[in-house]
């Protein structure tokens, strides 16, 4: 994402999965001051992990989320490291 962002104007976040496009594109040009041009959204299912323990094995599960590609208009940028 970081080479999408200085290519592309492009941004990645992890939403709630009950959130729709026009929800997040509110968000985003509210918190960030921004013009997003698009929302991409996507739903990362979680995986099943198996690892093995002197118990035997161990089986679980990650979580599933939703991430957003946000793309703003030219001559607008988000600069996370303002504040470190």
């Amino acid at each position: 994402m970081t080479n999408d962002s200085e290519k592309f104007n492009r941004y990645a976040f992890v939403v709630d999965r009950k959130a729709n496009k026009i929800e997040i594109k509110k968000a985003v040009e509210q918190q960030y001051d921004v013009v997003v041009e698009s929302v991409r959204t996507m739903v990362c299912i979680g995986k099943k992990r198996v690892r093995g323990s002197k118990s035997g094995m161990i089986v679980g599960k990650t979580a599933t989320y939703k991430k957003a590609i946000v793309q703003l208009s030219s001559g607008d940028s988000i600069d996370f490291y303002s504040n470190i």
